[in-house]
């Protein structure tokens, strides 16, 4: 078993195992994990088994749009431990630019969640859902719950609209070490929810995944886009039709500014 080292990290951690090495590649000036959601699952269940903690992205047009005006976001991702393709343009380049033939689909937010709850029970892993609304996380544990009997959710937390002050900070540290969770999802929306995960990693003993919308999606708060509408990667259209006020410049001037990216500073394989 070839063992994954995450040489691009500063952290202080043990090895996360996979059975083969995953390839990494750069674009828009941070790395991006080739990994595809069953990959992804393995690492992180590997790294529960070794009781490692780990920080996860899921990174798109958008997050790579911000982070090129921002070189704290570009740094706290390319320090993480993985960073995971949520968007169709990151499969394209790494299939048709930099020759990743297994780069078939996404490494979709939503489905990764759908993976690792179900087949971590296996593996007897604890979840803490961390985000939203009081009633998007609460609705999303009963739904959950339902769709996949035996999950163990051990907490369910909605943070307030601001940052935490130092006391709330160590007593959410204290609530989630108690419950003993193997996994903290993570649903406060980029780049707020990267900052609390890079910030977070080495507090909580557990992997802590930024997941953005699957919170809403999979409490029924907001309706995915179909399937057929994701693979031509015109997810962000759907959304924007849906939710225009909020999102129009995430996606308008996020995709100019991330195609913009692509030209001046093309993906590259990284070691």
């Amino acid at each position: 078993m070839a063992v994954i080292t995450f040489p691009h990290s500063n952290r202080e951690s043990e090895p996360v195992s996979n059975a083969d090495r995953v390839p990494a590649y750069r674009v828009c000036g941070v790395r991006v994990d080739a990994h595809q959601v069953p990959s992804a699952v393995a690492t992180v269940i590997e790294s529960r088994r070794d009781k490692a903690p780990l920080a996860v992205h899921l990174v798109n047009a958008g997050t790579l749009s911000l982070a090129r005006h921002d070189e704290d976001l570009t740094a706290l991702l390319n320090r993480a431990d993985l960073n995971l393709p949520d968007g169709m343009p990151l499969v394209w380049l790494a299939r048709k630019r930099l020759g990743l033939a297994h780069m078939t689909d996404r490494c979709y937010g939503p489905d990764l969640m759908l993976a690792l709850l179900g087949e971590g029970r296996a593996h007897g892993l604890r979840h803490y859902f961390y985000g939203s609304s009081p009633e998007v996380v609460e609705e999303l544990a009963v739904r959950m719950r339902d769709r996949f009997p035996g999950l163990e959710v051990v907490g369910v937390e909605s943070p307030p609209f601001r940052a935490l002050s130092a006391e709330e900070s160590g007593d959410l540290v204290a609530r989630v070490r108690q419950s003993q969770a193997d996994i903290v999802w993570v649903g406060l929306g980029t780049p707020k929810q990267d900052v609390f995960v890079d910030s977070y990693r080495d507090k909580l003993g557990a992997a802590l995944i930024a997941v953005g919308a699957a919170f809403d999606f999979h409490a029924g708060a907001k309706k995915q886009a179909p399937r057929w509408v994701q693979r031509i990667g015109m997810e962000w259209a759907f959304r924007l039709l849906a939710e225009p006020g909020r999102l129009w410049k995430r996606y308008l001037v996020g995709n100019t500014q991330f195609v913009w990216g692509v030209l001046r500073d093309k993906p590259v394989l990284v070691d």
